[in-house]
């Protein structure tokens, strides 16, 4: 059984705050700086160059990645750690794309974040074969799977309302119509009960900055099923993507399996905090983890819906519909998220009306859920967010 207060002492959260946005960046695990100060002072302080090989730098990509794979059902030696994920989702898109050649639709929904679709057409773009972008309300994504599909871009969770896909039933008619799932985990990895290998996923990608705490522009992560590894082409030929980076050989090669998807240098000071993180996780089961997320999440809309008759439920109200996140709409939604900010607060703010919420087991409990609501109620209920300070929007909503 995982022991949610014991993960809860491994968090340095600043006192006075409750903070409900580790669904946009995870707060600092209590060995994370610790961790990073050893590897600068006795890695690359003593070991300078040599700590590629003496304190194993390259070979932590694929040691992360098998850590994070037990966290979203995956097969060892399939994901590998490095990048971000912008770069990911730009690899497992066109490996996918070149899977079905004589098909030129991406079919994704309207929820997705913004930065998956720009990818997109970015590659179509640069492709010019006549593909098209074709999005569908979340809702609708099931029956918009044909024949003419190339690839299923999905993000599981919507990062705006909170909505869950079904991984399990879009791909398997993905795979009766012939088309290859790409998959976003961002708000699912470490969030919820992910289970690619058992949904029978093509390529899954994510981040380990949100809900892994892996600290800000932490690595990003790629996950290719065992029948795709050895044959998905990895159109950024990066040198540590190729079965010999230091022959440095004239063309490329392709590492077999997973680690052709790596492109650039591991951020290695980088990959020390997410080790860190990564430790917390090790107690962890997946299955309680959810059980929890759901009791919090489901709790929080009774209390707000009871608290804060203003404010509209934008996130699904069946628990298995939503992900570890709640959003509520309010026309002044970054005004009274300000102010609830500035009251201990934190959660975050999405365009054009969406206040987000998001929970994470780790460190949050039943207590920081009804203090939070109640914060709630006061700035709503007395309309403390009708202030000029907190109307002008910051360069990070």
């Amino acid at each position: 059984m995982t022991d949610f207060a014991a993960t809860r002492g491994m968090f340095d959260l600043p006192d006075g705050v409750i903070y409900l946005d580790g669904n946009s960046l995870g707060p600092l695990p209590r060995s994370a700086p610790g961790r990073m100060d050893g590897v600068m002072v006795e890695e690359w302080g003593k070991l300078l160059i040599t700590g590629w090989n003496k304190a194993g730098w390259m070979a932590r990509s694929v040691a992360l990645g098998d850590r994070i794979a037990r966290l979203i059902g995956a097969e060892p030696g399939h994901v590998v750690v490095g990048d971000t994920l912008s770069i990911k989702v730009y690899q497992a898109l066109a490996a996918a794309l070149e899977m079905n050649p004589d098909r030129k639709v991406i079919l994704s929904d309207t929820g997705n974040f913004p930065s998956d679709l720009y990818i997109a057409e970015g590659l179509i773009g640069s492709l010019k074969q006549g593909h098209e972008l074709r999005t569908v309300a979340p809702e609708d994504v099931e029956a918009a799977i044909t024949d003419e599909v190339a690839v299923l871009m999905i993000t599981e969770v919507d990062y705006g309302t909170g909505r869950l896909h079904d991984m399990k039933a879009l791909t398997e008619k993905a795979h009766a119509h012939g088309v290859v799932t790409v998959w976003d985990l961002a708000h699912t990895a470490g969030a919820t009960e992910v289970k690619l290998a058992a949904c029978n996923a093509d390529f899954a990608v994510g981040c380990t900055y949100k809900y892994l705490n892996g600290g800000p522009g932490s690595p990003a992560f790629i996950y290719v099923a065992p029948r795709h590894a050895d044959t998905a082409r990895p159109a950024l030929a990066g040198w540590l993507g190729h079965d010999a980076p230091f022959a440095f050989e004239q063309t490329y090669r392709p590492h077999a399996g997973i680690e052709r998807m790596r492109v650039g240098t591991p951020p290695v000071l980088a990959m020390a905090a997410l080790d860190a993180a990564l430790d917390i996780w090790d107690g962890v089961d997946m299955a309680a983890l959810r059980r929890r997320s759901v009791e919090l999440t489901s709790l929080f809309i009774d209390e707000v819906e009871a608290a804060c008759p203003m404010l509209t439920l934008a996130s699904p109200r069946a628990a298995d519909r939503r992900g570890s996140q709640v959003s509520f709409r309010f026309a002044d939604g970054y005004a009274a998220m300000q102010a609830l900010i500035a009251r201990g607060v934190i959660g975050d703010f999405r365009a054009p009306d969406i206040m987000r919420f998001g929970f994470a087991p780790l460190y949050i409990d039943e207590g920081d859920v009804r203090q939070a609501v109640a914060i709630l109620s006061d700035v709503m209920g007395n309309r403390l967010w009708d202030r000029p300070e907190y109307k002008t929007r910051a360069a990070v909503t």
